[in-house]
């Protein structure tokens, strides 16, 4: 084991033993991981999970619905995720793909080998690395790592990368590094988020943080992309 991978075990074992297990991605049926992967860019989960009620509701939760319903019927439902038109916009992007290969299959379109399912994630329109990824590792339970800004945070800070290095870079630093096991890269992934929320916020509170005793820098500049 490299000295990397063995520190990024240490510094998971501290944060689970910290945090307990965070049991993610919230969300009943892949479908739903898949749009509430889509909602929560730049908003909470709280909100997302009202949006996602409201389509719930509104009987809106299969890949045939919600490629029928009007563009602003479907932005007023997700309205509490913010962004409601540009997100309606994204995630109808998102359903034309999959109905056009595999209609109301989420399963099919989702059980494929992870460079595939990649690469068409990418190019529907208002997909990114994140939200492909998020996608890729909590619907279709699929090992790829992502990289948000917390856990870019958290790594530049703990020296673990630098500021030249972009999502591509830390993802491939994770995934050379750990165990091949999607279960781990889904807890790890969250516990960062934990550990971002909590301590290592832009200007951090080092003070406590179950990652305090690994060498880092308490500089508050230090950000991602």
């Amino acid at each position: 084991m490299s000295l990397t991978s063995r520190t990024l075990m240490e510094m998971y074992e501290a944060m689970r033993e910290r945090f307990g297990h965070q049991g993610w991605w919230p969300g009943d049926g892949k479908l739903e991981v898949c749009v509430g992967a889509i909602l929560t860019q730049n908003t909470n989960w709280r909100n997302v999970e009202r949006a996602i009620a409201n389509l719930r509701d509104g009987g809106l939760m299969s890949v045939s619905a919600l490629h029928a319903a009007e563009p602003e019927r479907l932005a007023k439902l997700i309205c509490p995720a913010g962004y409601f038109r540009v997100k309606a916009k994204r995630l109808k992007n998102f359903i034309a793909h999959v109905l056009d290969s595999f209609g109301d299959d989420i399963d099919g379109f989702l059980d494929r080998p992870v460079s595939t399912l990649r690469e068409e994630l990418l190019s529907v329109s208002g997909i990114g690395p994140e939200t492909a990824d998020s996608i890729i590792l909590y619907a279709a339970g699929k090992c790829t790592f992502v990289v948000d800004t917390y856990t870019c945070r958290v790594m530049m800070r703990h020296g673990l990368v630098g500021p030249e290095d972009g999502y591509e870079q830390v993802k491939e630093l994770f995934e050379s590094s750990l165990p091949e096991d999607p279960e781990l890269w889904n807890d790890f992934h969250a516990q960062f988020v934990a550990v971002g929320k909590h301590y290592c916020r832009p200007k951090p509170k080092c003070d406590g943080c179950p990652l305090e005793p690994f060498d880092h820098d308490t500089g508050d500049e230090e950000d991602c992309w």
